[in-house]
């Protein structure tokens, strides 16, 4: 099997088959439309000129029978002896004419009356009788030319049967032609000589051949002259086609009117349609000709597009290895030209996207830093987190404060609007100023956030940036816990003891928002054995799939509850696992963050 490689050769196929089709298939339909027009031509023409030919020995046949008609006219009661002779000399001067007897039937059986007004002249009464009766007879009826052989020659014979008018019969004109005289003519249409040609009778006797040797029609067996013989019986003209295609044979046939015989011509199908052949021939090599221009064409056009996609390539193979220097030289105006045009803007554009992918890999290192390493390691208590950001850098934090001198350990979680590079920029911002300020003095927590908020203000006043926050201490030694909401979903706490959840609540709006807003801080003793408590960002219960159905709280639940008895890193595992299953392919759209809390 032939494997087509470069581009050229796939062109030059692909635009050469369907030109060679369109040929092949142009000529096949040319070929078969004018065979069959020349095949109904020959068919039209046959027939005429066996038509021609069979009304010229009609023509020939019919004088003598007018004669005939004639003679008839002439006979009954009011008869002309005299008449009737002068019609009787005109019928033997005919031309053709070899002869011509009238015989009377008497009962001493036939006597010839070739001059019988000379040889009765003067004869006894009752012969005059016999002969008066004889004149008055009229003709029953003309038979039908018959063909003989007399005296070495052919002839034609067309013979009168004479009757009185009490239908006895009284004896028979009989007008014998020469057979030639008829066919005198065929001999000079052209189409005798050329083609194999019959005269014959319905018996399919051959009278007259182009081949002297045959004497029955259908003798060979050829199925034409057999379907030839069959359709003269049924029919006065047509045409028959013999096997192929086209056809090895082919016959026309026509039935003459004055006498019971048919002229038949049959030819060679090649030789009717020898001028299509011809066409065909000239065709295949014109056509193969045409081919090997548009070849060449082909290759002449498409091998600069070819060589200028080589160059391309080879570019763009450079720029994978990490070239971005490789530019390529505009000549022409046209699709190639911008092609290399287009190519040159996309490697410089590709650089800096490359610059700039370095940049944000880096940044997202910076900020992939800035989160806890690890979860802190807190008696009574087993804590754990992750964020996944649907881009390289997100707006979603969380962090762990450690007080280890008060027994305190902060969580805060926070969700900037948005996602990308500028949420995360705020997101670093806040993360410094919420330690700054809450690393100092950690009791007024309500007083922490609000100067978080008013020093936030400050960078987002022209932006409209904000960011929500849930912050929350735990008291280690007591299980109490202070919180803070600033505009951020509640934390969810589920109670295996009585298979409960519940949310730490309270007032606040998102930071950045009201430099002058004050917040509140909540208190709870919280803590019972194997409580959980999770903090989480919306792009946990908004998470679509594809169909458009959200993740939800209650899915969340049902996860907690399933897996109460397992760590609090094997529950944020089986979150992130829940979440992943939920999406199937469709893309993530938002942050994700959460921090599970559990008490042991």
């Amino acid at each position: 099997m032939i494997r087509i490689k470069s581009l050229q050769q796939r062109l030059m196929l692909f635009l050469f088959l369907p030109v060679a089709a369109l040929l092949i298939g142009m000529g096949a339909i040319g070929f078969v439309y004018a065979k069959n027009s020349l095949l109904t031509q020959w068919r039209e023409a046959a027939v005429l000129k066996l038509q021609r030919a069979a009304h010229d020995v009609d023509m020939r046949l019919s004088r003598p029978l007018k004669w005939l008609e004639m003679y008839n006219d002439t006979g009954g009661e009011h008869f002309d002896e005299h008449t009737q002779e002068w019609i009787l000399e005109q019928l033997r001067q005919q031309e053709g004419v070899v002869r011509v007897e009238l015989e009377r039937i008497d009962d001493e059986g036939p006597e010839p009356m070739l001059h019988m007004h000379m040889q009765h002249h003067g004869a006894q009464g009752s012969m005059m009788r016999n002969m008066m009766r004889f004149h008055r007879a009229r003709i029953a009826e003309i038979t039908p030319p018959r063909y003989d052989t007399l005296l070495q020659h052919e002839t034609v014979s067309i013979i009168s049967e004479l009757h009185d008018k009490h239908g006895a019969k009284l004896g028979h004109l009989e007008v014998v032609i020469r057979f030639h005289y008829l066919l005198e003519n065929l001999g000079t249409t052209g189409w005798w000589q050329s083609r194999q040609a019959f005269l014959v009778d319905n018996t399919g006797k051959v009278l007259i051949c182009t081949d002297p040797d045959r004497r029955q029609l259908g003798e060979t067996n050829d199925p034409v002259e057999l379907a030839t013989l069959k359709a003269i019986k049924e029919q006065r003209s047509g045409t028959i086609l013999g096997q192929g295609h086209p056809p090895d044979e082919v016959s026309g046939f026509y039935h003459l009117e004055e006498a019971p015989w048919s002229l038949i011509m049959i030819a060679p199908g090649k030789a009717i349609l020898a001028p299509i052949v011809r066409f065909r021939n000239f065709y295949i090599v014109g056509g193969s000709l045409f081919v090997l221009l548009i070849l060449l064409l082909i290759r002449i056009v498409t091998g600069r597009t070819v060589s200028s996609i080589k160059d391309v390539s080879k570019a763009a193979e450079s720029i994978a290895q990490g070239d971005y220097g490789t530019f390529l030289p505009v000549k022409s105006e046209d699709e190639v030209g911008q092609l290399r045009l287009n190519f040159n803007t996309m490697a410089s554009q590709l650089q800096e996207r490359m610059r700039l992918k370095q940049e944000l890999n880096l940044a997202m290192e910076v900020q992939q830093s800035l989160l806890p390493m690890k979860a802190p390691e807190i008696e009574g208590f087993d804590i754990a987190g992750q964020s996944i950001y649907c881009e390289e850098t997100g707006g979603d934090y969380y962090d762990f404060i450690e007080f280890p001198e008060l027994g305190l350990i902060g969580v805060a979680v926070g969700d900037v609007a948005g996602h990308g590079i500028a949420p995360a920029l705020l997101m670093t911002t806040v993360r410094a100023f919420l330690r700054s300020r809450v690393l100092t003095q950690p009791e007024e927590l309500a007083d922490a956030i609000k100067d978080v908020n008013r020093l936030l203000c400050v960078d987002t006043a022209e932006t409209g940036n904000f960011m929500t926050l849930f912050f929350m201490l735990i008291d280690s030694s007591n299980g109490k816990v202070r919180w803070v909401r600033a505009g951020h979903e509640p934390a969810l706490i589920y109670d295996p003891s009585t298979d409960s959840f519940d949310e730490l609540l309270g007032k606040g709006i998102a930071l950045g928002v009201d430099e002058n807003y004050s917040f509140q801080e909540q208190i709870r003793e919280l803590w019972s054995d194997s409580q959980i408590v999770l903090i989480g960002t919306d792009g946990i219960w908004e998470s679509e799939n594809p169909q458009g159905e959200r993740f939800g709280k209650k899915r969340l639940k049902e996860i907690i509850r399933q897996h109460k008895d397992k760590s609090s890193q094997e529950i944020v595992q089986a979150i992130t696992d829940g979440l992943a299953k939920h999406r199937e392919a469709a893309p993530q759209q938002d942050d994700v963050t959460l921090v599970v809390i559990k008490k042991v």
